[in-house]
């Protein structure tokens, strides 16, 4: 009678931990043929733009799911940490820098970096996620071939998703997973899978940034100094005259 029980219980036990690796797998096997949509567009003109991305998860995406958008940004931009930390009221989203952004250096003195951006909804939704993002043009070298703006190409950003049923699994063909911060406070590290094609328009952003006239370098230099001694002489000679001590 004992011997029953337990072998009652035990089955019970192999079974709902085989409909539960069942159901996970089918919530992967969705995960491989599911392909959510990400529109990117800039707007504005001149040095300060704006970097907006949608995107679709659709109806069939699993209610736990999270998204994390990854950008690859150029040294010819930077991001303002103050300027999103002032909005952050205005912002339903987070972000997370790789490194210690410099907003006075010029763009030949900086390097590309890397931000981390959460939206803030999760699970299918009716609507898109949307995040704006505001993007500062740096100052660059002065052009020496008669060019008056140079080009600054920003890379689209990659969709990764989380759910935490899909974690176990490695093969998700033909997305893949990738280590990156579980949230904004980067608290921990998550296995997020790296959803492929994704993009609406696979082009690049690409914006033009004014320069100035290295041709002209020698002749401002020689004026500004002219003008100094100018002043100087001047101001010396004003000095001198009305004894001023």
């Amino acid at each position: 009678m004992y011997f029953l029980r337990f072998y009652v219980f035990l089955s019970s036990v192999v079974y709902v931990y085989l409909l539960k690796e069942d159901g996970d797998e089918d919530l992967c096997s969705l995960l491989k043929g599911f392909k959510p949509s990400v529109s990117v567009e800039l707007r504005n003109k001149g040095f300060h733009r704006e970097v907006v991305t949608s995107v679709e998860l659709g109806s069939e995406a699993p209610g736990d799911v999270r998204a994390l958008l990854v950008y690859t940004w150029p040294r010819g931009v930077y991001l303002d940490p103050n300027q999103l930390a002032s909005l952050r009221d205005l912002r339903d989203w987070q972000m997370l820098f790789n490194t210690t952004i410099d907003l006075e250096e010029p763009a030949q003195r900086t390097s590309a970096f890397l931000t981390y951006v959460y939206p803030p909804q999760t699970g299918p939704s009716p609507g898109p996620l949307t995040v704006t993002i505001p993007v500062h043009g740096r100052y660059h070298k002065p052009s020496f071939d008669g060019k008056s703006f140079t080009p600054v190409h920003i890379e689209l950003p990659e969709l990764l998703l989380w759910t935490e049923k899909c974690t176990p699994f490695q093969r998700l063909e033909p997305h893949r997973l990738l280590d990156a911060p579980c949230n904004a406070s980067n608290t921990s590290i998550c296995s997020w899978i790296q959803i492929q094609h994704t993009h609406k328009n696979s082009k690049p952003l690409s914006l033009h940034l004014p320069v100035g006239d290295g041709s002209a370098v020698t002749l401002v230099c020689a004026g500004t100094l002219l003008v100094t001694v100018i002043c100087c002489a001047v101001l010396c000679h004003s000095i001198l005259k009305h004894q001023i001590t």
